[in-house]
This record gives structure tokens, sequence and C-alpha cells, in this order.
């Protein structure tokens, strides 16, 4: 009977003032979902919803965290979801360096 080998791979949580990254040590084969589990790394972070938020590996994101196995060394990240729409986000702020133009522009 052979020995199952074992890899390290990491999970990584932030917000904006808090970060975590777990170590675990697992049988190869793991997924992305099972690290996350295993890593236990929702009991810190309430936030962490495992069924639904998007995960990555080092970056990029992966389809199905259920069925992507994990490699030696591998990161997997779990994604918060955006607060607001990045296009919404550049409007606002092309609106603002806008207004701050005109009222620079009304000062002289």
């Amino acid at each position: 009977m052979a020995q199952d080998k074992l890899i390290t791979v990491e999970v990584a949580f932030a917000l904006p003032d808090k970060q975590a990254i777990v170590v675990v040590k697992a049988e190869e084969g793991i997924t992305a979902y099972e690290a996350v589990i295993q890593s236990a790394i929702a009991e810190q972070f309430v936030q962490i919803d495992i069924e639904n938020d998007k995960m990555g590996v080092f970056g990029k994101a992966i389809r199905d965290p259920k069925k992507e196995v994990l490699k030696a060394g591998d990161r997997v990240e779990i994604y918060r979801p955006l607060q607001i729409d990045p296009k919404a986000s550049r409007v606002q702020r092309a609106e603002k360096a806008k207004q701050e133009k005109a009222a620079a522009k009304a000062t002289k």
C-alpha cells in the first residue's frame, strides 16, 4: 500500500484592514474548495461564503473550485464581492475630476 504524498498549499483572504494566509498540508489531489474547508479560514472571517465566493489561484480566477486540483505551492485566494461596479466607479471619478477642474477654473 503506497502512502499518499502530502503537498503544502496556502489559502488567502483579505479585507482592507485584515489579511490571512493559512498553510495547509494535504494529500495530493486536493481541490481548491477542499483546501479552503481544511484551512478553516471561514472561521476567522464571517464574510466568507465558501459555496458562492469566487476563488482563484495566484490571481487567476478558477471556474469551479470543487474541481480545481491544486499543485504543491499553490495559493488559493478567496475574492470578496465588488462593492461597486468598476465601470460605475470610473464614471464617478471622471465626473468628480470634471467638477474639480470647473471649480478650479471658477476661482481664477
